[in-house]
């Protein structure tokens, strides 16, 4: 760039050693053992002199130590054209470790078998599910919610709504949340979608199943809700077709949605500005 005075712009008064080069980043220079074949650091180079500044540009450069050559990288390499940043995998699916319901169901110790009626869907229990401790299985229960394989996908996710159904007319679930936040963030940080739909239905009939189990989860959404904001816009944009599949209800956008609209719902009269406060661009459902 040439000024109207005749001057030259920074760059070219760079190259031409006028002016010291500078430091290689905000955060000061590169060791010296990855500049081979680069300028000189700004902190080594000498201030001209006087007479230096008579010299010519290529003799001046050459003087400093400057080999013409264009700014290098690591190992002296060429920059040439900067490649972008790596994927940040924000919505990656996370590897799902064994879980607690797995371990149990294979020694035995979960009063639970499968149903072989002409009704299917249901779970035969051994046992009253009001009169098990709530403390002990509803965790390991919820844990399971994380299998993808048959019959513990099954046997985890009825399971889990017959023990919610028969708890709640007992006040047995509300004493339980605090221990079922773990095993809900573990599900969601998976990232994969068909759990984290399932997760998402859990936690609507949780939040409804008793009068304070919404304002119970209130205090563990910085442990619930991030996900919620990096899945939220994931929607199906299909046009004018029609979506044959509604009735799976595996569309995360529309559960998050519906999610977050139980919670303001039954989390009290703080659960907006506590919804806001970890997704901004959540919109109140219930305030006009």
């Amino acid at each position: 760039m040439i000024h109207r005075d005749g001057s030259k712009g920074p760059k070219a008064l760079k190259k031409a050693g006028m002016i010291p080069m500078g430091n290689h980043s905000c955060f000061g220079d590169f060791p010296a053992d990855f500049m081979r074949g680069c300028p000189k650091p700004a902190s080594l180079v000498k201030t001209a002199s006087a007479p230096s500044l008579m010299m010519s540009g290529s003799l001046a450069a050459q003087k400093r130590g400057y080999s013409g050559e264009p700014f290098a990288g690591y190992g002296g390499a060429a920059r040439g054209n900067i490649s972008g940043p790596p994927r940040a995998g924000a919505t990656q699916k996370r590897p799902v470790k064994p879980t607690e319901f797995r371990k149990f169901y294979d020694r035995g110790d979960l009063p639970i078998q499968i149903f072989h009626g002409s009704v299917g869907g249901k779970i035969a229990w051994k046992v009253d599910c009001a009169k098990l401790d709530m403390h002990h299985y509803l965790p390991i229960f919820f844990d399971g919610l994380r299998e993808k394989e048959e019959p513990y996908r099954f046997l985890s996710v009825q399971g889990t709504y017959d023990l919610l159904s028969a708890g709640a007319p007992h006040g047995k679930i509300l004493p339980v949340v605090p221990q079922l936040v773990v095993p809900i963030k573990t599900a969601l940080n998976s990232r994969d979608p068909e759990l984290m739909c399932t997760m998402m239905k859990v936690l609507k009939v949780l939040a409804q199943c008793e009068e304070f189990t919404g304002q119970a989860l209130v205090p563990y959404y910085r442990q619930i809700l991030p996900v919620f904001n990096i899945f939220r816009a994931r929607n199906d944009n299909l046009g004018d077709k029609m979506q044959l599949n509604q009735r799976k209800r595996d569309n995360i956008g529309d559960l998050i949605a519906e999610c977050l609209e139980t919670f303001e719902k039954t989390g009290g009269e703080d659960d907006f500005i506590n919804i806001k406060y970890m997704i901004p661009t959540y919109e109140s459902s219930v305030h006009a």
